[in-house]
This record gives C-alpha cells, sequence and structure tokens, in this order.
C-alpha cells in the first residue's frame, strides 16, 4: 500500500504529514511509559522483523502482490505507542533510502500503515482480549485477528484520502472494489504471519510480548493466594 509521490494532492499530503508528525509527537512522549530495559531491545527487533518482511512480497491475486504492514503486531508486541515509532522509523528508511513510497507521501505512508494499522490492530486486539479467555493461547488469535482486520481497514482509509485529494483518473467505487478486495486477501497473510510470529515469542518468552501482560498479571494473583492457603496463611 506504498503510496507514490504525486497520487494524492499537495494539500493532502501536508494534511497527512501534519497527522503523522502529531502522531510521532504524541508516541514518543507516551512510549516512555511502555519502554523498560526488556521491551526497548525487543523494540528494535520488531522494527527489523517489521522492515525485513515488507521486502518480501507474496502474491495475492491477478497479478498483484501484497507485504505485512506491521503495525498490528508491533502494537501487540510492544505496545501501541511504540507500534507507531518501530513503524514510523521503517517506512522513513525505506522512503528515504528505498524509494519505497514517495518521500512527499511518507506523512500518508505512515498514517496508513502505521498509525491506522497500530491503532487499530490495539484496539480489536484489546477487545477481543475483554471476551476471549484469559490463558496465553488465544493471544496469538487474538493478535492474529487484530492484523487481518486492520489491513482493509486501512485500505479503506485510503480511499476516503483518495476522494479527498486523488490525483488520477480512477472511478471511486472502482478504487473502492480494487484496494478492499485485495487487501482482504493481504490480511489474510497479515493475520497468518502474525499468529505465527506471536505464538513463537509466547511459546519461549512470554514476558516480552506485551499484548499478554494482562493475562500473565492474572495468572500471578491466581497462584499467589494458593501458596498463600497451602502454608496455612489466610487467602
Amino acid at each position: 500500500m506504498h503510496v507514490p509521490d504525486g497520487f494524492l494532492d499537495a494539500p493532502t499530503s501536508v494534511a497527512t504529514g501534519v497527522v503523522a508528525a502529531v502522531g510521532i509527537g504524541v508516541a514518543l512522549r507516551k512510549a516512555r511509559h511502555e519502554l523498560d530495559d526488556r521491551t526497548a531491545p525487543l523494540a528494535g527487533l520488531v522494527a527489523a522483523f517489521v522492515f525485513a518482511t515488507q521486502m518480501l512480497n507474496f502474491p495475492v491475486a491477478g497479478g498483484t502482490s501484497g507485504h505485512l504492514m506491521g503495525g498490528a503486531i508491533a502494537a501487540v508486541l510492544v505496545g501501541p505507542w511504540t507500534g507507531v515509532l518501530v513503524t514510523s522509523v521503517v517506512f522513513a528508511v525505506q522512503a528515504l533510502l528505498f524509494a519505497d513510497g514517495g518521500i512527499t507521501a511518507l506523512g500518508t505512508n505512515i498514517v496508513l500503515m502505521g498509525l491506522t494499522t497500530v491503532a487499530v490492530g490495539w484496539l480489536v486486539f484489546r477487545g477481543l482480549q475483554a471476551v476471549l479467555p484469559k490463558t496465553l493461547g488465544w493471544v496469538p488469535v487474538a493478535a492474529g485477528v487484530a492484523a487481518f482486520v486492520s489491513v482493509p481497514v486501512a485500505s479503506l482509509v485510503f480511499v476516503g484520502l483518495y476522494a479527498v485529494g486523488g490525483t488520477a483518473d480512477i472511478p471511486l467505487g472502482t478504487l473502492t472494489g480494487a484496494m478492499v478486495g485485495v487487501h482482504l486477501l493481504i490480511g489474510l497473510g497479515e493475520g497468518v504471519i502474525t499468529f505465527l510470529a506471536v505464538g513463537s515469542i509466547l511459546a519461549v518468552r512470554p514476558d516480552l510480548v506485551r499484548g499478554a501482560w494482562p493475562v500473565l498479571a492474572a495468572r500471578t494473583l491466581e497462584v499467589r493466594p494458593a501458596k498463600a492457603t497451602a502454608t496455612g496463611t489466610p487467602a
């Protein structure tokens, strides 16, 4: 979904640039509460993972291809605010060093694949956690579904931006159908990759997955009274 230079008009590109800058500024302040000695190194690893997987395209349909966007998995692993910073760095490096997405469209790409996928992914993930059983086994399932949902939502945000300031001569209905249809398929791939990646980390270091912390905290609260009762101390 990397938007090239000139696909949106100047006012729309400037507006998305401002939104991206504000979002990154807020994330810089909020991420201080998410990062510590454990999560800071993981944030770098997540950025490297998202960058590497975005460079690998997989075929979708009709000659098109897709790649991981990474917002949802970044949010689940290191938190939403740090996830915004991680994805923003990835998109900036891609635009400046690899010409993947336009430089004038960098703000647009950060809004679409960074802010949108992180926000939607995290909200869906936390919503599912509220209704699913509080076990570690459901964490990668919720993460995979959240990643799947975040992708077509981001494509709809792009359609909205195109409706406001698109410069190409493409009917809005045609663009909407093509974008949503293709990104539903891309979302399936993103969901599977996210499910497998989060599940793999949970299997060896569940404490490194920020989205699993509520489950681990609930486990701790359940174990403490049991230990206290076993030693004869009132629970």
